[in-house]
């Protein structure tokens, strides 16, 4: 064991373009050197505001650390030999193989991880992170909301959570770091009957359409509707059974991890039994909605030919996912969708009308 020394250090100033930041370097009682930003450098005259640092308050900051160090008590004291991004591969592989989450949700957390923590956090030990170093990055969030936030302070949460089971680490930092306030998000934002039917006319494609219309008055997400087989659908007891979710390659339980039926509306029942009168693939195993070659279709595709539709009905752009949120507002609980849907214009609304028996033409 190597011989402990007496902690050491001293502060110095950085002057950047931005701002002066005041950095300090000291060394351990195992001899490991650490070298760690301060905060900013309070350069004007007056009382610094908080989180600035004045050459005496950045060496005030330097002596506690090393007298937390002398009695043992400094988080990454212990050092585990892991950097943050080490510890973040295991966190992934953790969730991934051990909890069984989703490629598509993993995926966003390695997008998130590169984009957001690792240029911060990444080459660090994952035992000299500090609460002051997550609040100093957490400063640089600008542009984001306060929900955001949060996700990125969850994750790293769960990371330095799984570090302490395999590494030892000794302390999570984010124990301390509160969350950012959420106000009420207020109304969601949705379309109306009338919105829906004109996205419905402007889709590139019958099956399209069908698409839209089904997400918009079943609230199926995009990888449920992706996934949906005739099966599935009842046409006698006009439900829809939601069994699976496909994304990324990967079929997968619904989010809920649960099987759930939910109503058909008279009009999305017609737009899917249009599509069953089609040549191939209507068997029962068969997808509702396929490709050309009856396989799954492209998830990314089918949202730029989404964004395309919003575009060519003239409506403002909400996401995919918001179309969902249609069928479960006031507003069409209250509205008589067959009514709506009866009056559609155009091609697709004429040839489901017509698939009615005709009677419920547009005049």
């Amino acid at each position: 064991m190597a011989d402990l020394k007496e902690p050491s250090g001293h502060v110095f100033r950085v002057d950047r373009a931005r701002w002066p930041v005041f950095h300090a370097k000291y060394r351990l009682p195992d001899g490991r050197q650490v070298q760690k930003k301060i905060g900013p450098a309070w350069a004007e005259w007056g009382r610094p505001p908080e989180g600035y640092f004045t050459k005496r308050t950045a060496e005030i900051w330097l002596q506690d650390v090393l007298s937390q160090a002398r009695r043992g008590t400094l988080p990454g004291m212990r050092s585990s030999g892991a950097t943050f991004a080490e510890a973040a591969e295991e966190w992934l592989r953790f969730i991934e193989q051990d909890r069984g989450r989703k490629p598509s949700t993993v995926k966003d957390y390695r997008n998130v991880l590169r984009s957001r923590l690792l240029p911060t956090f990444g080459d660090q030990p994952i035992d000299s992170i500090t609460p002051q170093d997550v609040e100093q990055w957490r400063q640089t969030l600008d542009g984001l909301s306060n929900r955001s936030k949060n996700k990125l302070l969850i994750q790293l949460h769960g990371i330095f959570r799984r570090a302490q089971q395999v590494y030892g680490l000794e302390r999570n930092p984010l124990s301390t770091i509160e969350k950012h306030p959420l106000r009420p998000s207020g109304d969601i934002e949705v379309y109306s009957p009338e919105e829906v039917w004109a996205l419905v006319r402007a889709a590139a494609s019958e099956t399209d359409a069908a698409i839209f219309l089904t997400a918009a008055f079943t609230g199926l997400r995009l990888g449920e509707l992706l996934a949906l087989r005739w099966r599935d659908v009842d046409f006698v007891g006009a439900t829809i059974r939601v069994r699976a979710s496909y994304a990324l390659g990967a079929l997968t339980t619904p989010k809920s991890g649960k099987v759930r039926a939910v109503p058909m509306a008279p009009d999305v029942a017609s737009a899917l039994s249009r599509l069953g009168q089609r040549e191939h693939w209507v068997g029962e195993d068969d997808l509702v909605f396929a490709g050309e070659t009856g396989g799954y279709l492209d998830g990314s595709a089918l949202r730029r030919r989404y964004k395309s539709a919003l575009a060519g009905a003239g409506l403002r752009s909400l996401s995919f996912h918001d179309l969902r949120h249609t069928f479960g507002t006031r507003m069409i609980a209250k509205a008589d969708v067959r009514r709506v849907g009866v009056h559609a214009e155009g091609p697709a609304g004429q040839a489901w009308a017509a698939h009615r028996g005709g009677g419920d033409q547009p005049p």
